[in-house]
């Protein structure tokens, strides 16, 4: 492994844009992580550059990975990497469990979606987590040649471990540090896993035999981890879609399969990941907002008193959805977490700039006494322009880095949300400075004015 891992880093970093690579290899002895020690990663280092130009690199990655047949590799950011294994447990994006009691029939099961999920549209690093068919090499006592030569089975089995993984002989003490010295065959003696064979047991009489007199050594094949979830035997296919519809991937994968494969009837599959735990996300929001809306017209309705005003502000909602979902379109994403969240904070400034203007003519109104007119509803869109679009050009400012390194490493949520609010501002903003006063002297009189008028046209009917 670390001769395949110096060839690697060699090749990777021939490759323009990427700056350092760092390879671990095994696993610590108090890491966090639980796979096992025959597995190494790289932590792969990228110059500054665009979204795009990652896009190519990544891609390039896998180009150079794929001239290493003998490798299982995957390519992730490191945030996708972590998020993956705080909603699935696997470090893929999207990971397909399989259940049930049979380990060889949820391996077949496995190669089979995993064949299928590799002819889905953007799919990539497909891979079937725990696979059958590891090499072993399996050596069965001959109770008869114990008996013969006077051997225990213990004699045999830590004989093997001491030359193959070693025993602690000693323990040298330096300051407050402890370094334990292990006896083990040399590294050239343990390349060769057939020369086992060879290997001299030693009986208490004296007696040397070796290993092959003793045992029955054979190759074979096996499964290096058997995987459980909540007592129930798993076996994974996980994947990293290259797209921003992940949700969509997932639905694809899943109909296919369901077309392709034909489950037994003791297996079952679920469906974990980005997408399952943006649906959630997704779904938490929505209800959230929904709670915060009804408030937020609760608390309107108090502050204003009037049905109609309330109802105009609300009528902005609109004019922010017609910009955040060109944004959307323009820029080929998806309705993401960043992109709900852009939508709800967009709404708020929609509304905002709508309660300046109708506060503004109720003022005049009720205030400064102006009487309800066309002229009184344009100045008050006069005078509330500037601070409309000031309010507007510094949060379009502010969002607009942001919005234009969106799809790097990193701004995964932050480049679709400030996207979604750059649009939905344009067309509120304008929207609202243009077609609100209309709707206000249609829908009008505000305030006291409204009061009054009413009055007036109860007393016109009654005459």
């Amino acid at each position: 492994m670390k001769a395949t891992g110096a060839r690697l880093s060699r090749d990777l970093l021939a490759i323009p844009g990427i700056l350092t690579v760092e390879q671990t290899i095994g696993r610590a002895e108090s890491g966090e992580d639980t796979w096992e020690p025959n597995r190494s990663e790289f932590h792969v280092e990228l110059k500054r550059m665009a979204g795009g130009a990652e896009e190519q690199t990544q891609a390039a990655i896998r180009d150079v990975i794929t001239h290493y047949p003998n490798l299982q590799a995957e390519v992730l950011t490191f945030l996708a990497d972590r998020l993956s294994e705080s909603l699935s447990g696997e470090t893929a994006l999207v990971a397909i469990n399989i259940f049930g009691a049979d380990l060889d029939e949820l391996d077949r099961v496995a190669d089979q979606i995993a064949s299928v999920v590799r002819t889905v549209p953007g799919a990539r690093d497909v891979q079937v987590k725990a696979p059958s068919g590891a090499p072993f090499l399996r050596v069965e006592l001959r109770p008869e040649g114990l008996d013969q030569y006077g051997f225990t089975a213990s004699d045999l089995l830590d004989t093997i471990e001491t030359a193959y993984q070693g025993a602690v002989a000693a323990q040298v003490y330096d300051a407050n540090k402890i370094v334990n010295l292990v006896v083990r065959l040399p590294e050239t003696e343990r390349v060769d896993p057939e020369a086992i064979g060879g290997l001299p047991i030693r009986a208490a009489s004296g007696v040397t035999v070796p290993l092959h007199d003793l045992a029955k050594i054979t190759l074979t094949e096996g499964r290096t981890s058997i995987i459980h979830d909540g007592a129930r035997r798993r076996q994974v296919v996980t994947v990293n879609p290259q797209t921003t519809d992940i949700a969509g991937f997932v639905t694809a994968a899943r109909e296919a399969i369901q077309r392709q494969v034909k489950l037994p009837q003791t297996v079952y599959l679920e469906y974990v990941g980005a997408a399952q735990g943006a649906a959630q996300a997704r779904h938490e929001l929505l209800l959230h907002s929904a709670i915060a809306a009804l408030g937020i017209v609760l608390l309107l309705a108090v502050a204003f008193g009037d049905a109609r005003s309330v109802a105009l502000i609300l009528a902005t909602t609109p004019f922010a959805l017609v910009g955040g979902v060109l944004a959307v379109a323009m820029t080929g994403a998806t309705l993401s977490i960043g992109s709900l969240v852009g939508f709800v904070t967009l709404f708020g400034i929609a509304a905002r700039n709508a309660i300046l203007l109708i506060a503004h003519v109720e003022h005049l109104i009720s205030v400064e006494g102006a009487p309800w007119s066309l002229a009184t509803v344009l100045r008050g869109a006069r005078e509330r322009l500037v601070p409309i679009l000031m309010t507007a050009l510094v949060t379009a400012l502010g969002l607009l880095p942001l919005a234009a390194g969106s799809g790097e490493a990193g701004r995964e949520v932050q480049g679709p949300m400030a996207s979604v609010i750059l649009g939905g501002l344009a067309t509120s903003t304008v929207l609202n400075l243009l077609v609100l006063p209309v709707l206000i002297w249609s829908f009008g009189p505000l305030g006291e004015a409204s009061g009054s008028r009413r009055a007036d046209l109860a007393e016109g009917k009654m005459g």
